[in-house]
């Protein structure tokens, strides 16, 4: 029997928990957790499987709060449930993932909670939100997850993967194009285990939504494909329950549930003001909103008796049952499915498989050479064997991207093949970024793709992947003014030094067929930081390494590809990527005439700067100042590593459309410019 006192009195908890951090802060939210407590509330002890002593449980549904601004929303949920710590190596750390006095130190140093939900910080936050529209965004990432893991791993008998995403969002996240995109290819792939709540408020900070938002969001999503439900009452949890079994019951289509809300309820006067939406109530607003909900007025940061008790008997009981009994189930299925048994903590650790890079190419010495983009593909179809969890497509141009899984069983996942690891993200880079990040947030190794000139549209989803520190990748090729006659639209310029200003991304951008191999390598041993590859469209010469250094110093970010006899360069030729071959040319030719020099690839400053000291001055000794760094994009940065003496060549306007050889002449990317800078920075015209 539902206990409606028991009810009432934790919603209220959450309410005035929510209430109390945000004025003690002097910063936050108060009216969004004031209106959303009932859902959140019936979400979490009515119908999630979920168990807070096991919060990475592989099997436990889903929560996300895509409205990140009502964090405390979560904070007090994880709090009431007693939702465990965990550490970033999967150990249970036997105390609580949120206290009390990390609410009470809400948005402040050092505290759990903080302003926004953030992944790598606590335990029961499944993705860090905050930017609106990411946070829906992700979910489909990780419903699609579950549909492909369902799809490897259930047999008759074992449903080991059956749970189902919950994604609260507002008004702001619709509005935002990202969750148009990935709402858009939720109902194309039918995703009848992903459900989004929408808090109907009509607020946004400037407010009332009627001055920008006004379109039929319901006829939206139906048009999309989706179930579309109404609760016309925030406050009725049993009309939100309802809702939400007809979610469970629903096949074929996500859901979308349209909850009627006023944001601060229950505050006397706040009730569909603005600022109700973005700042503290105020202390005699607080004691009246208080004494609407029948609380002692001057109580602060009041969890009263039973409420925690509450909460273990509704989604700790429910949650400890349906792990046990999946723990119970795994001990039968490892014996019938042994193989299958053992992917499952591999993945679950972010480790690889034994033989995960058996049989990656060794790409013999070619002057006319191979596109990066055709070794990636190479690579990428070898290793997604070895890996059977590893899995991506592009934003619509797999096979000019050369990402497409071509061996026999990859397939195409679609919603009549939900095992297929091929991944069509459409025209959508935003949203194919969010996804990536669902995908590894569900442990699957999951890469994205386009155009290097795009990775404009999909940066925001990288840099959420690097501060929630996921070992994600994306395939960015087309990486200079390669692009020739599609002009300056189709041509990055700031596009790598944009990344490279992402703390905890590592990009990638190799000289030659071998470095991409080696670029691979290093990606897939990452279980911590997500990647970019940056890789060309023309042919670039496949290095003789019997003549050169080894490409597997690329891992090290930078190596001395080649070098004065002697050991002891005049002059230090730094390339990356497709402009490494004019540096050896270069090279070459300085050799000849006597000038010693050296050469050094350097396809990552990021792995570079990881290096000892020691091994940097072995690289670039301190003493030679005379450097030349050559890289097809903007100039900006190259001085950390030239110094005020050395020269770069490289973009300082965007490009033109042309053939690439009158581009390439045109920027000064060929041997006898290179040969003249270098001659420039020695002294010797």
């Amino acid at each position: 029997m539902p206990n409606e006192k028991m009810d009432l009195l934790a919603i209220n908890t959450i309410r005035t928990l929510s209430i109390d951090a945000v004025q003690a802060a002097q910063s936050g939210h108060p009216g969004t957790p004031m209106a959303l407590a009932p859902l959140v509330y019936t979400i979490w002890n009515r119908e999630m499987r979920f168990d807070p002593k096991d919060p990475i449980w592989p099997n436990r549904d889903r929560f996300v709060l895509s409205n990140g601004h009502a964090s405390m929303l979560l904070w007090s949920v994880l709090h009431l449930t007693g939702v465990q710590a965990v550490n970033a190596d999967y150990e249970s750390l036997g105390k609580p993932s949120v206290t009390l006095d990390d609410i009470k130190r809400f948005r402040q140093l050092d505290s759990r909670a903080a302003g926004h939900p953030e992944y790598h910080w606590v335990s029961g936050v499944e993705t860090t939100t905050g930017p609106l529209g990411a946070g829906v965004a992700t979910s489909v990432g990780m419903a699609m997850a579950q549909k492909w893991l369902a799809n490897r791993y259930n047999k008759p008998g074992f449903d080991v993967f059956d749970y189902n995403v919950y994604a609260v969002c507002g008004d702001g996240c619709l509005m935002e194009g990202i969750a148009s995109e990935a709402a858009s290819l939720a109902g194309h792939l039918k995703l009848d285990n992903l459900c989004w709540i929408w808090d109907n408020n009509h607020i946004t900070i400037e407010g009332n939504t009627s001055i920008t938002f006004t379109e039929d969001v319901a006829a939206r999503f139906l048009a999309y494909g989706w179930n579309v439900l109404r609760v016309g009452d925030a406050n009725a949890i049993d009309r939100i329950e309802d809702a939400l079994a007809n979610f469970k019951k629903t096949k074929g289509r996500p859901t979308f549930i349209v909850l009627d809300s006023h944001i601060g309820w229950g505050s006397p006067h706040k009730q569909d003001k603005p600022e109700a939406h973005g700042e503290p109530l105020g202390e005699e607003e607080v004691k009246l909103t208080k004494c609407a909900y029948g609380w002692p007025e001057d109580a602060q940061f009041l969890v009263p008796d039973g409420v925690m008790a509450h909460f273990n008997e509704g989604i700790g009981k429910r949650g400890a049952d349906a792990r046990a009994k999946w723990h119970e189930m795994m001990k039968a299925y490892g014996a019938q499915h042994a193989d299958l048994a053992k992917e499952i903590p591999l993945m679950q650790k972010r480790a690889l498989p034994e033989g995960w890079d058996k049989g990656l190419p060794v790409f013999p010495a070619d002057a006319k050479g191979m596109a990066g983009r055709d070794a990636s593909g190479k690579v990428l179809n070898i290793l997604a064997q070895n890996i059977p969890w590893l899995m991506g497509g592009s934003a619509d141009l797999g096979p000019s991207n050369k990402t497409l899984l071509t061996f026999a069983g990859a397939g195409d996942f679609q919603p009549d093949n939900y095992g297929g690891r091929n991944l069509h993200y459409g025209i959508r880079e935003h949203a194919m970024s969010a996804v990536v990040n669902g995908l590894s947030l569900s442990k699957l190794r999951a890469y994205g793709a386009t155009f290097f000139i795009f990775s404009d549209y999909a940066r925001p989803g990288i840099r959420l992947s690097a501060l929630m520190e996921l070992p994600t990748f994306f395939v960015f090729t087309h990486d200079s003014l390669g692009d020739g006659e599609d002009g300056p639209t189709h041509q990055p310029v700031e596009h790598l030094l944009s990344l490279r200003a992402i703390p905890g991304l590592i990009v990638l951008r190799p000289g030659d067929a071998n470095e991409v191999v080696e670029a691979y390598r290093t990606i897939m041993q990452s279980r911590h930081e997500p990647a970019v590859l940056v890789l060309s469209r023309q042919p670039l010469p496949t290095l003789d390494r019997t003549k050169y250094a080894p490409a597997s110093g690329a891992a090290k970010g930078a190596y001395v590809l080649g070098d004065a006899p002697d050991g002891k360069p005049d002059v230090i030729l730094i390339a990356t990527g497709s402009e490494l071959s004019l540096a050896v040319q270069a090279h070459e030719t300085l050799t000849a005439e006597g000038i010693k020099s050296r050469v050094v690839s350097m396809p990552s400053w990021e792995l570079f700067d990881h290096q000892p000291k020691e091994y940097r001055d072995s690289v670039l000794p301190p003493g030679v100042k005379a450097r030349v760094a050559i890289e097809g994009a903007s100039t900006f940065g190259w001085d950390r590593y030239v110094g005020d003496a050395g020269k770069v060549v490289g973009m300082r306007t965007f490009g033109a459309s042309a053939p690439l050889k009158e581009l390439l002449k045109r920027f000064g990317f060929h041997p006898e410019n290179i040969l003249a800078v270098a001659k420039e920075v020695l002294g010797k015209k």
